[in-house]
């Protein structure tokens, strides 16, 4: 009896020594979202939740193996228990909790918004709208029409009034050209006046048309400098509604627009939707702020501006399956490490935070 009392004891040890065992290498779900999950050339993984995650499992002596998961399956393997953390940008909501745990949050952020650079203006900018074509087209379309008031009234005129709109037909088109423009612009020298009736009946219309025609002109002087100023009016999320957005199918920032009633395009990766609004497809691209700085970094001479204004604020965290005895232990090491030089060092080696 006492044999197999002792045989039992040895098999049960041994079975606690295989369970231990197998307890010490964890699973680490993880899917690639720069610059917080990034797989190296080399097929190195690295990133902002890398590096912390390499600090808590060194500073709490953990073992444990990558696992490469879409972002789905990384939810759905946490949720049954198949992983033992998951490691990324997860954002830490109502319904995720209700699902599985989070541990402390290691990162604050919120949505952000980008859009065309805003292009510098100088005295070379404007020079350079002067001799658009659009400016251009304007003075030509201006010019044709002095240019025919001035030959209606040169043959109103030309007979009975050859002191002012005589001679060659050069001469006299010159002269009523020169009346045209200094009576559309209200100077009226009153160098030269019409005497005949239909003259003053062509001058009478023209005068009042000359109104006209220099608040056109005005406006499309105007709006030829400073088109470049109209073009980028999105300064936070109040100016979103009537623009059309990019974003990225089943996020937060999709939801928000949906939410908001505005209109949006999906595109499958984050750098397709900012390359959409680069291309003039859409008027501006809603996404996690970090995830938008690292991707703009990479843009280099054709990033987007940032808009300041941070919305929907959002916290990153690990996610543990509900339960996880490692909550409360990842927790303490996560709040330690946030708090530290260390963790400011690794922000800063992948963000520009003062973008």
């Amino acid at each position: 009896m006492s044999l197999r009392l002792l045989q039992l004891c040895v098999f049960l040890l041994l079975g606690c020594g295989v369970s231990l065992s197998q307890a010490k290498t964890l699973q680490v779900g993880i899917t690639e979202v720069p610059p917080f999950v990034i797989q190296a050339e080399q097929g190195e993984w690295e990133g902002i939740s890398i590096d912390l995650w390499r600090a808590v499992a060194r500073e709490q002596q953990l073992d444990y193996e990558w696992v490469p998961l879409s972002f789905s399956d990384l939810l759905s393997q946490v949720e049954s228990g198949k992983i033992d953390v998951a490691v990324g940008a997860l954002t830490m909501t109502a319904d995720r909790e209700a699902a599985f745990d989070f541990s402390h949050p290691f990162y604050q952020t919120g949505l952000s918004i980008g859009v065309p650079r805003t292009p510098k203006h100088g005295i070379l900018q404007s020079l350079k709208a002067l001799f658009s074509w659009e400016f251009l087209s304007v003075i030509v379309a201006l010019g044709l029409l002095l240019f025919a008031v001035g030959v209606l009234l040169w043959v109103c005129e030309r007979r009975a009034n050859p002191e002012q709109f005589g001679g060659k037909a050069s001469e006299g088109i010159g002269a009523s050209f020169w009346w045209a423009a200094v009576t559309m612009t209200t100077v009226g020298y009153g160098d030269k006046a019409p005497v005949t009736l239909a003259g003053r009946l062509v001058a009478l219309v023209w005068m009042f048309a000359g109104l006209i025609m220099v608040a056109s002109f005005t406006a499309a002087i105007t709006t030829s400098l400073t088109v470049s100023n109209l073009q980028y009016q999105i300064g936070g999320p109040q100016d979103l509604p009537g623009s059309t957005v990019a974003t990225i199918a089943n996020t937060a920032s999709a939801r928000y627009l949906e939410d908001n009633h505005v209109i949006r395009r999906e595109y499958p990766s984050l750098t397709e939707a900012m390359q959409s609004v680069i291309d003039g497809r859409t008027d501006a691209v809603v996404y996690d702020r970090p995830l938008m700085q690292f991707r703009n970094q990479q843009l280099g001479d054709k990033r987007l501006d940032l808009v300041p204004a941070v919305f929907e604020q959002q916290l990153y965290a690990l996610a543990l399956p509900a339960g996880s005895k490692l909550r409360e232990p990842l927790s303490e090491e996560v709040l330690r490490i946030t708090e530290s030089e260390e963790w400011r060092a690794i922000k800063a080696s992948y963000l520009e935070e003062n973008e």
